[in-house]
């Protein structure tokens, strides 16, 4: 179980699950964060649980308020519908651990993979990945959602070339300080590898499990994904010429 809401602990890792609408997903899928972080004697340094919930307007609340009454998670409401960018920033700026995962709350993504990631990103070495992602093994969407993901991946990678070929994976993990030292604007889950690395992050990817969505409707169309994700594919192409950093040191 994750650490109690109130205690004020630090904690290793944050899990951080932006949702909307998908009341029947939450409680299943805070069922398998715990199985997959605490299978004997709890998760390493510790681990919380933070919901956040984007202005649903069904039972997602209701649903969620005897595990937060038990202890087993946080949930922060946004007063107006803000979108995943903003759930997921909302999150991690309130998260208390040093590193945050991140999943998307259709369960489609698998708890079962976070302590790969994680093992990645813990272990202290010099050039140890500050950013790692998922990259679905095998997509359980429909025909035409993972043509328009390849089509959308290849014009991306021809102009940020980050190396990413699935950006769309909500599964990723990272250390919270360079996650809030990135610029915030709508939809940069979609471009975290290029981020990091443009702020001059090792990023690092993996294969992960991917499900088939067993409950609740897609909350997006391919239209609306191709349409918002070119004028955010120019904008992030801006800021990787624009961003330049120098190393620093202090005179003793």
């Amino acid at each position: 179980m994750s650490i109690f809401p109130e205690s004020g602990q630090p904690v290793r890792l944050s899990v951080v699950v932006p949702v909307f609408n998908e009341a029947d997903n939450v409680l299943p899928l805070l069922d398998e964060i715990e199985r997959a972080l605490a299978p004997s004697g709890g998760f390493p340094g510790g681990f919380e649980v933070i919901f956040v919930d984007d202005q649903s307007d069904d039972d997602t609340q209701a649903r969620l308020a005897p595990a937060v009454a038990a202890g087993r998670l946080r949930v922060l409401h946004h007063l107006r519908r803000s979108g995943q960018s903003a759930a997921v920033r909302s999150g991690v700026k309130a998260a208390r651990g040093e590193f945050v995962v991140t999943l998307d709350g259709d369960g489609q993504n698998d708890p079962a993979d976070i302590p790969a990631l994680f093992a990645l990103v813990a272990t202290g070495e010099a050039g140890a990945p500050v950013l790692v992602g998922g990259l679905r093994k095998k997509r359980q969407d429909s025909l035409s959602k993972r043509w328009a993901s390849r089509i959308a991946n290849a014009v991306r990678q021809s102009f940020l070339q980050d190396g990413c070929t699935d950006s769309g994976c909500g599964l990723k993990l990272f250390r919270r300080d360079a996650f809030l030292d990135l610029p915030f604007f709508s939809a940069m889950h979609r471009f975290l590898p290029a981020l990091f690395r443009a702020h001059g992050h090792p990023v690092a990817y993996v294969p992960v499990n991917h499900r088939p969505r067993e409950r609740g409707v897609s909350k997006y169309n391919n239209w609306q994904r191709g349409l918002i994700g070119v004028v955010d594919l120019l904008g992030v192409y801006w800021l990787k010429r624009r961003t330049k950093l120098s190393p620093v040191s202090e005179q003793l």
